[in-house]
Order: structure tokens, then sequence, then C-alpha cells
């Protein structure tokens, strides 16, 4: 199997660097309600929704881990899932830059920044030589 062109490669990077953070976001998440125990008001903090959480978060990391695996492969479906959570991300970063706290302004800057580099490339030409869609 042969590497796939530099494109492919940075949104692959992008995917799996996307998809292990929602992973790991999640993964603390239980840590932390076990080791500290549910936190902050009520309607949010029980045990129902903090497995709801959990369950889209890891849900979603997976999925991002799976685009990240068509990226490499070049395989054309990786495209619409990986636009999406992108269009997500850059919402998500936008209100998060617009928090009052340093840590999740510059987070929020990053999450929309990475987001929007994706969204870009994906429609690069040199994305759409290499999955095919150019003549």
């Amino acid at each position: 199997m042969t590497a796939p062109e530099r494109p492919l490669v940075v949104l692959a990077g992008i995917a799996l660097l996307e998809g292990l953070g929602l992973v790991v976001y999640a993964l603390f998440d239980v840590i932390e309600a076990v080791r500290v125990g549910l936190t902050g008001p009520e309607d949010v903090s029980n045990a129902p929704a903090l497995i709801l959480l959990v369950v889209i978060t890891a849900g979603f990391g997976a999925g991002m881990l799976w685009v990240a695996s068509g990226w490499w492969k070049a395989q054309r479906w990786a495209r619409a899932p990986f636009i999406l959570s992108q269009i997500i991300g850059v919402l998500i970063g936008y209100e998060l830059a617009q928090s009052a706290g340093s840590a999740e302004r510059y987070a929020g800057i990053a999450i929309a920044l990475i987001a929007l580099v994706g969204l870009i490339l994906s429609f690069a030409p040199g994305v759409s030589r290499a999955l095919g869609d150019q003549d």
C-alpha cells in the first residue's frame, strides 16, 4: 500500500486529531465523574446526561477516526462527513472563542482555525484529483 498524496495526508491528520481529541474528552468526562462526582447545574449534571454526553462525544470521535481512515485510503465518501464535521467545528470554535476565559478562547480559536483549514483543503484541486473527481 502506497502513501496517499500530501493533501489527503493532511486531511487524514486533521480528522485523526479531531477524532482522538473527542475520544480523549469522553474518557476525561468519565474519569472526572468518577473522581469528583457529578457537578454543576442539576438539569445537566446527572447520570443520564453524562452517559449521553459520553456516548455522543465518543461516537463522534470514532466516526472521525473512521473518516481519517477514509482520507488515508483516498475514499470519496470521506469528504461529506468530514465537511459536515468541519462546519460544526467552526461553529463550536466560534462560540468558544467568545468565552471570557483565556483557555476557552484559545481552544475555540484553534478549533475554528483547524476546521477552516480542513474545510478549505477538502475542496482543493489536488484532493479532487486524488479522489478521482476530475478527469
